[in-house]
């Protein structure tokens, strides 16, 4: 999986791309705990992405429950199976998807 970040001003965009799954979420987990002081927008980038694990959704909900308290989140470019898993899972009702 490659990350791609994209800090404007207070906006941090986090595009990703490959998979996110066991073996990767530690590599965003990381890349989020390091970046997210000060941002106030978070913008998940799903457009490349093609796969998403438990790990990885960990991790989405992890960054959630961070920006809840420092403004907000959303995920965008969503595919059709990553919907999936978030409509299978509850996640659709948890995050912010556009």
């Amino acid at each position: 999986m490659t990350i791609n970040k994209n800090l404007n001003g207070t906006t941090l965009t986090i595009a990703l791309v490959g998979r996110l799954d066991t073996t990767t979420a530690p590599d965003l987990e990381a890349e989020l705990k390091g970046s997210l002081d000060g941002v106030t927008e978070l913008i998940m980038d799903f457009e490349k992405l093609d796969y998403i694990s438990s790990a990885g959704l960990r991790v989405l909900l992890s960054a959630q429950k961070v920006m809840t308290k420092q403004g907000g989140m959303k995920v965008v470019h969503v595919n059709e199976m990553i919907m999936e898993v978030f409509e299978v899972t509850g996640f659709i009702d948890i995050l912010t998807i556009e």
